[in-house]
C-alpha cells in the first residue's frame, strides 16, 4: 500500500496474508485497518524525513486550486491530504456534486487539464452501486468522485474507524491552511503555481500532434510518429526500468517532427529545453548520429567524441530501440500512462 501496488485495505492484507502464510487467513486474525494505516505513517516518516512535510504543503495547495476550480460544485476534500497522513504515492480526494458528470469535466477541459473518467462497479452491504471517478494526472494525481448534488450534505463512514468521514469545503480548508501555515499567502502560493507548468503537461502537449505525423513507408511502417515513440518508449522501459532519463530520451526523441521536420532534432530540443536533464538531451542531440554509427556514415573523429561521453552505450542502447520500434500492429500504452508511468518513477527517485 505504501508504494500504492494496491489501494484498497481489504486486497492488500488477503494479498499479504497469502504470501506470509502460504495459504488461507481468517479475516479475524488479519490487522485492523487502523493499524495498517499508522504502520504505514510510521514507514513514511522514516524513509521521507523532511520531504514529507514539502510534499504535504504542495499537495495541500494543489488541493486548493482544484477545489477553487470547482467551487460551483460544492466541492468537499477528503482523505490523507486533509488528515495529513500522506505517503509516497498518495493522491488528492475530492468530493463533488453535479447532475452530470459531463459539466465537471468541461472545467478541466476549459483549463486544457488532461483526465480519464471511469465508472466503477462496487458492491457493499449487499447493494450494487457505479461510482463515477475522473483521474487526473497532474504533480500530484488527483480523483474526483462525482455524486448528484441531492448528496452534498450526505455523511460518508471511514473503511478504517467506521465513523463519519472527515471533509473539509473549501471556506473550512483555507481556514485550516492559514492555521497550520501562519502567514501563508494563499494567493500568491496559488499564482505562483499556475505560472509554472507542469512538465509532464508540457510533454503531452508536444507528444499528441505526433499522431498527425506521417513517416516514411520505407523507414517507418509501422505509422505515425506518436505510435513509434510509444514504441520506442516501451522497449526502452523493458531495457532500463529504473531509468527516467533513458525512458524521456526514448519518449520524447521525435517531438520536433511536429514543429520542424527539417530539423525535428534541433527543433524539439528548443521546445525542451529547461524541462530534461543534460543527460536526456545529449541522448536526444545525438540519436541520429547514433543511425550513423550503426550504418557507418560517420567519421572516426565524430565517433571518437561521442565515444569519449559517459553515456555513449546508453546512446547505442537508445538506437536499438529506435530500431526496433517501427513494427506495425504493436501493442503500446497510451500518452496518459507512459507519462504517468515516468512521473512515478520521477517520485520513486526523488
Amino acid at each position: 500500500m505504501y508504494s500504492r501496488q494496491e489501494t484498497e485495505y481489504y486486497r492488500a492484507k488477503m494479498k499479504a496474508a497469502r504470501k506470509v502464510c502460504q495459504g488461507w487467513v481468517k479475516p479475524a486474525d488479519l490487522p485492523s485497518n487502523r493499524e495498517i494505516r499508522d504502520e504505514i505513517q510510521r514507514f513514511a516518516c522514516t524513509f521521507e524525513g523532511d520531504a514529507r512535510t514539502e510534499n504535504l504543503l504542495s499537495m495541500r495547495l494543489q488541493a486548493l486550486r482544484f477545489l477553487r476550480l470547482f467551487a460551483p460544485f460544492h466541492p468537499k476534500l477528503i482523505g490523507s491530504t486533509l488528515t495529513g497522513h500522506i505517503r509516497k504515492g498518495s493522491d488528492i480526494d475530492i468530493h463533488v456534486f453535479s447532475h452530470s458528470c459531463e459539466a465537471v469535466t468541461a472545467r478541466l477541459d476549459d483549463e486544457g487539464i488532461p483526465y480519464r473518467v471511469e465508472h466503477k462497479n462496487v458492491r457493499k452491504h449487499g447493494e450494487e452501486r457505479i461510482f463515477t471517478h475522473i483521474h487526473v494526472q497532474d504533480e500530484y494525481p488527483v480523483e474526483l468522485t462525482v455524486y448528484s448534488t441531492e448528496k452534498s450534505s450526505y455523511g460518508f463512514k471511514c473503511s478504517i474507524t467506521g465513523k463519519q468521514i472527515e471533509r473539509a469545503t473549501l471556506p473550512e480548508f483555507e481556514q485550516l491552511l492559514q492555521k497550520e501555515y501562519p502567514g501563508i499567502d494563499l494567493d500568491q502560493r496559488l499564482a505562483e503555481i499556475e505560472q509554472s507548468m507542469d512538465r509532464f503537461q508540457i510533454y503531452r502537449i508536444l507528444l499528441l500532434p505526433l499522431a498527425g505525423v506521417k513517416q516514411s513507408r520505407k523507414y517507418h511502417p509501422e505509422g505515425d510518429a506518436l505510435y513509434h515513440s510509444l514504441q520506442v518508449y516501451d522497449l526502452a522501459c523493458d531495457e532500463l526500468p529504473y531509468d527516467e532519463e533513458f525512458q524521456l530520451a526514448a519518449l520524447l526523441h521525435d517531438v520536433g517532427k511536429a514543429i520542424d521536420p527539417k530539423d525535428h532534432v534541433e527543433a524539439g530540443l528548443q521546445a525542451l529545453e529547461g524541462l530534461i536533464t543534460e543527460r536526456t538531451a545529449w541522448l536526444i542531440r545525438h540519436h541520429m548520429d547514433a543511425h550513423a554509427i550503426k550504418d557507418g556514415r560517420i567519421g572516426a573523429r565524430a565517433r571518437r567524441r561521442l565515444m569519449a561521453n559517459e553515456n555513449f552505450e546508453d546512446l547505442l542502447l537508445l538506437e536499438e530501440c529506435d530500431q526496433a520500434g517501427r513494427e506495425p500492429g504493436v501493442e503500446v500504452p497510451d500518452v496518459d500512462d507512459a507519462l504517468e508511468a515516468v512521473r512515478e518513477l520521477a517520485r520513486l527517485c526523488d
